[in-house]
């Protein structure tokens, strides 16, 4: 038999290694409550974009330095809170600095801020999710690490999944860190250089009075070729899977 605590029978609070575990996603989280609360997603409009064009264009040429560093960490906080305005976001990168730049700026702040949420989940939520797994989840995670950077440039490719939903999936799964952080990188730069491309054509879009919409920059002609390269990044799993079956 287990003996009382000295306190009764009241619980035992958790450890501190444990209460420490969870203040990464729980700051995350706060980060991305407080952006709403704040209502952050108006800054993120095509309607801000049509009435401070001018503005945004001007403090780009006054501050090319400063201008550059500022869309980095607004861009990073952006991935690393999951908030769900990342294609306008880049849109806006390609107006502001054009789509080479704007492709380097987002590829390198979203893999940062990506990394930030995945490792955030992995410790908060590694430790429960390996508690409760059972063995068809342990097995899933098997097959997952054992070909993760083609299933990762696949997920990354083709935006079937949020990206925050990929990153907790890759946090859960264990996915190595190096592995997780190159799958990203690699993966994200051919839809990056889309948006950021459509971003020459907004100034266009405005001055004739329309409104964008992301309908425009997901057209088959678009989609497509994202979908082409994904199927590529899949041919390594297909390959294991056909020598497998022939031993």
């Amino acid at each position: 038999m287990t003996q009382p605590s000295e306190g009764g029978d009241r619980p035992a609070r958790p450890g501190p290694f444990q209460a420490r575990r969870w203040w990464p996603l729980a700051l995350l989280i706060a980060g991305l409550v407080l952006f709403f609360a704040l209502g952050g997603e108006r800054y993120l409009s095509w309607a801000m974009l049509r009435a401070s064009r001018t503005e945004l264009l001007a403090f780009v040429a006054a501050h090319p330095l400063a201008a550059p560093l500022v869309y980095l960490v607004a861009y990073t906080a952006m991935t690393a809170f999951s908030v769900p305005e990342g294609a306008v976001a880049t849109v806006l990168g390609g107006f502001l600095f054009g789509p080479v730049l704007a492709t380097v700026y987002v590829v390198f702040a979203a893999t940062l801020g990506a990394t930030l949420l995945f490792l955030a989940a992995r410790t908060s939520l590694g430790a429960v999710f390996a508690a409760k797994a059972g063995p068809s989840l342990h097995k899933m995670e098997a097959g997952f690490q054992a070909q993760a950077l083609s299933y990762l440039l696949f997920l990354r490719l083709v935006p079937v999944f949020p990206f925050w939903l990929v990153n907790l999936v890759s946090a859960l799964l264990n996915v190595p860190l190096g592995t997780y952080v190159l799958g990203t990188f690699l993966g994200i730069i051919p839809g990056t250089f889309v948006f950021a491309l459509a971003g020459n054509g907004v100034a266009e879009v405005l001055e004739s009075g329309r409104t964008p919409a992301l309908d425009d920059f997901t057209r088959a002609a678009v989609l497509l070729p994202l979908i082409g390269l994904a199927l590529l990044a899949l041919v390594p799993v297909a390959y294991k899977a056909v020598t497998a079956r022939k031993r």
